[in-house]
Formats: C-alpha cells, sequence, structure tokens
C-alpha cells in the first residue's frame, strides 16, 4: 500500500527542501558575486526566486515538473552557446585573456628595467612592523637592510642571523613568513616596489632574489594612457585590447585584456589566408569523413543483419559476437586500434607482412580513422536494421516474389526504401555525430599527421572540431575569440545539414 504525505507535514518538507536547495544556491551566488561573476550570480538569484515561485506557491502545477529541466537547459545549454556568441566577438586569446583593469595592473608591474651593472640581492620576505618587507643580503659587501615599500632600514651585521649560505634569516623587528604565508605571498608581494636609492626600487625576482630596478612607464588615469619616463613616449588603448605606441600601433604593451571587436573573428575566416586555407581543406575532410564513416558503418551493419535475418546454425552466438564492439568502452578500443596501426610493432603490420607508416602519411592516416570508425560504428547500425527488418511486412516481400521479382529486386525496391524511411533520423544524427566526433581524431592520430617545422595547425585527419580545439587550446597561441567564431559556423552547419536532410526525407511530416 502506498501512503501519501499530505497537508501540513508535506508542506513542511516541502519547505525544508526548497530551503535547503536556496541556501546551497545562495551560498554559491554570493561566492561568485564576490569574484565577480555578476551573471552567474544573477542567473543564481533568479533560480532561487523561480524555485520560491514554483514550489511555494499554486502558480502553475505544470511548471512543478518542467522547472528542474528549465534550469538546467538554459544553465548548461542556451548559457554556454550565448557565452560562446559573445565570445567570438572579442580579442580573446593569448595575451589577452585578463580584464582590463588588471593588464594595467600587469604592465605596471612589467614596465620596469634592470639597473645598468644588473644588481641582484638575496632576499627573505616577512613583516616589519606589520608591513610586508623584504630582508635583503648584500653578501659582496657584507651589507644588510630591511626595505619596505616606504622605507629602507640599514640593519648591523651583528644584529642578522645568517644561514649556511650567508644570507640573512634574522632580523630585529622582522618576522619571516612561515610556509603557509609563503603560499599566499606572490599576489601581495609582487606587487609591491621596494625601497632602495632615488628613483631605483628592488623588484622580487621569485621569493629568493631581488632586482634592482627603476620604473620606466607611468599609468596616467586621467588619460587612459601610459607614458615612457625614459624618452617620453606615450601609449594609448587602440580599441583591440592593448596599449599600443602612438606613433607605431604595431608597437603594444603587454598583456592586453579581452576587447570587442565585433565581426573580425568572422572576417578573418574570409579574409585571412592563414586561417581560410586549413580551415577550408578541414571542412573539405570532415564532410568526407562524416559521410564514409555513416555509409560504411551503415552498409556493414545492414549487411550483417540481412545475413542474420535468416535461421542459420549458431545465429545467437553470432549475433552476441557482433555486439561486443559496441558493448566496449570506446576510449579503450580507439587505444587498443591505435597500438595495433604501429609501424614496427603493430597488429596490422605485422598480420600482412608491411612496414606502412600508418600514422605520418597522411592518406593512410585517413585510411586507419575511418577503419577504426568502422569497427566502433557498425554495431549500431547492425542493431537498428536488425530491429527495422523485424519492422518490414512479410506480406509485402512475398507479394514481391509471387510477381517475379528476385531477391536483389525486391531489396532494391522494397527493403532498401523502407529501411532508408525508417532510420533517416538515425543516419542524420550518425552524420551530425561523426561531424563533431572528437574521441576519434583525438585519442587515435591527435589530428596528424602535420607538417610542424611550417607551424602548422591543422593536421591531415583534423575535423572541424579537433582543429578549433587546437586553435582554443593548442601549444602555440590560444586564439578563444576565433575558435568560438568557427565553433558557431560549427553549429549552424550541422544543424542546417540536419534540418535540411530531415525535411527532404519527409520524416517529420511521417511522425507529425
Amino acid at each position: 500500500m502506498t501512503y501519501l504525505i499530505r497537508g501540513k507535514v508535506a508542506l513542511l518538507l516541502k519547505i525544508i527542501i526548497v530551503g535547503l536547495a536556496s541556501a546551497i544556491l545562495l551560498m554559491l551566488a554570493q561566492s561568485a558575486f564576490a569574484q565577480r561573476e555578476y551573471v552567474i550570480s544573477a542567473f543564481l538569484a533568479l533560480t532561487i526566486l523561480a524555485l520560491a515561485l514554483t514550489y511555494l506557491t499554486k502558480i502553475s502545477i505544470p511548471l512543478k515538473f518542467f522547472i528542474p529541466g528549465i534550469l538546467l537547459l538554459i544553465a548548461f545549454v542556451i548559457g554556454p552557446i550565448l557565452y560562446t556568441v559573445t565570445m567570438s566577438g572579442f580579442n580573446y586569446k593569448t595575451g589577452n585573456i585578463i580584464s582590463k583593469e588588471e593588464a594595467i595592473v600587469q604592465v605596471k608591474i612589467r614596465g620596469i628595467e634592470a639597473d645598468p651593472s644588473g644588481t641582484s640581492f638575496d632576499i627573505k620576505l616577512g613583516t616589519y612592523d606589520g608591513k610586508e618587507a623584504i630582508l635583503i643580503s648584500d653578501i659582496t659587501n657584507l651589507k644588510y637592510f630591511i626595505s619596505t615599500a616606504d622605507s629602507r632600514i640599514p640593519v648591523a651585521a651583528n644584529d642578522v642571523t645568517l644561514n649556511e649560505y650567508g644570507v640573512a634569516i634574522t632580523a630585529p623587528n622582522f618576522s619571516i613568513l612561515t610556509d603557509a604565508q609563503m603560499a599566499g605571498a606572490d599576489k601581495s608581494f609582487s606587487k609591491i616596489q621596494f625601497q632602495y636609492e632615488g628613483e631605483y626600487f628592488i623588484a622580487l625576482e621569485g621569493f629568493d632574489a631581488g632586482i634592482v630596478s627603476r620604473q620606466v612607464l607611468e599609468y596616467i588615469p586621467a588619460t587612459d594612457e601610459f607614458r615612457n619616463l625614459v624618452n617620453g613616449s606615450i601609449y594609448r588603448d587602440n580599441g583591440r585590447g592593448n596599449y599600443a605606441l602612438v606613433d607605431d600601433k604595431t608597437a603594444i604593451l603587454e598583456p592586453g585584456w579581452r576587447a570587442p571587436i565585433w565581426f573580425e573573428n568572422y572576417s578573418k575566416i574570409i579574409t585571412d589566408p592563414r586561417v581560410r586555407e586549413p580551415l577550408v581543406r578541414v571542412f573539405i575532410w570532415t564532410v568526407a569523413f562524416a559521410l564514409l564513416t555513416v555509409l560504411t558503418t551503415f552498409a556493414l551493419g545492414l549487411l550483417l543483419a540481412l545475413a542474420l535475418n535468416k535461421p542459420i546454425f549458431g545465429r545467437r552466438i553470432y549475433r552476441s559476437i557482433l555486439v561486443l564492439p559496441y558493448a566496449m568502452p570506446s576510449v579503450m578500443s580507439i587505444l587498443i586500434w591505435g597500438g595495433m596501426f604501429n609501424t614496427e610493432f603493430g597488429a596490422i603490420n605485422t598480420l600482412f607482412g608491411s612496414d606502412i607508416a600508418w600514422f605520418s602519411d597522411p592518406n593512410f592516416a585517413r585510411v586507419a580513422v575511418i577503419l577504426v570508425n568502422l569497427w566502433l560504428g557498425f554495431p549500431y547500425f547492425y542493431l537498428i536494421s536488425s530491429g527495422s527488418l523485424q519492422a518490414i511486412p512479410s506480406e509485402l516481400l512475398e507479394a514481391a516474389a509471387i510477381d517475379g521479382a528476385n531477391p536483389r529486386q525486391i531489396f532494391r525496391k522494397i527493403t532498401l526504401p523502407l529501411l532508408l524511411q525508417i532510420l533517416s533520423p538515425l543516419l542524420i544524427a550518425s552524420f551530425a555525430f561523426n561531424f563533431n566526433n572528437f574521441n576519434l581524431i583525438y585519442l587515435l592520430t591527435g589530428g596528424g599527421p602535420r607538417n610542424e617545422l611550417d607551424g602548422e595547425i591543422a593536421g591531415a585527419t583534423d575535423i572541424l572540431i579537433s582543429y578549433t580545439y587546437k586553435i582554443a587550446f593548442g601549444t602555440g597561441t590560444q586564439d578563444l575569440g576565433l575558435a568560438s567564431a568557427i565553433s558557431l559556423i560549427i553549429f549552424v552547419l550541422v544543424a542546417s545539414i540536419s534540418l535540411y536532410s530531415l525535411k527532404k526525407s519527409k520524416v517529420l511530416e511521417t511522425f507529425g
């Protein structure tokens, strides 16, 4: 017997559950707000309000069932799409990652130069009278002093304690930082210019050394520009996320910041040959790879389904064996196949007595990719083809046979058209999946082979998604703005091809 909780007990439980969820979300919202993630904080606050209105009032009964899915859809689908659209209009790459305020601080920190003789000292970080300070050891001249942002305090040699390297580690009123304090010292100490002599100060070079330096770049907030204190040159905001020299726009200060450049990333795809040419090549291979994968896997799966659709001895065993590649984790299968295609020790070359460099030659690498994907994909099409064959009325096939049609004609005129009508959505879905089949390319070939000496990013087996990944997170310059633009183009392409295919196959009309 099922007992339903009703009345005041149910209301109390509802209030407790909504309250706990709201408390957790409120804590996350406060944390996001403290980190200046205002959009996330606002979304979490609206989520709390939506949950309260939905479950603590009778505003809408159906909404009680839909609100979790709606919120998750907004957070994990619509939100990332909108963020990608936004970032595609920004100069967002290596050197232009942080905000403008952070960039100004970093430029000021980097806008220094060492004194002509390159003077450096051994230092220890600590505090002096409650202020951040460094204990400096001039080992050459056996002199010691404490330096803060405001003053320099000499220390007698007999007032310090030296370690085995002759570096001072204690001094009057100076407290060296503990190991726990050192973990967070970089953020505060790296921004301080410790007093030395005249215009020169001591800048940290790690936690154990200080370099005598002077400031050569000065930020002027009133005009939002940097001035070189040595030659008087001016650097102004170039509108692209950097301060650039007034007389030479190519001379910029680094780092820069994320700045809107609107549709420049999209125009770069068309006008910049360094982006356009590899992108066109990758796009052609991506379409060919997706089409060949769908055709080969469907053909082999259908062939096996037709063969095992007839009563033969051991059919159940054969069916179980054919499903094994589909049951095995794809990551493991891809890595195993990668070892089997090894030039020197792989099972493929050993079996055929060849020495083919599968992953060094572009054509062989593409063949290997297609073969491995055929192994991974045919069990799926075998299963759905077997089920679809059972759905075809046997009366149609018997009537065609009575009318004199041979098996080949029955398959071409009746079986295949009916199968295509049933499986069209799945074929389109398979094409879309393989259009973005990142795992296979990344794990099997890494997108290669490619000519790294020429600085090429795109390899012979790279598809659009793996090429975009390299642009966004590659080892060289990481251009997240350009990668976002290409990602949106991929989305539009896949959506357009899928919708067109569905329309032409009239699947939506059939199921409507």
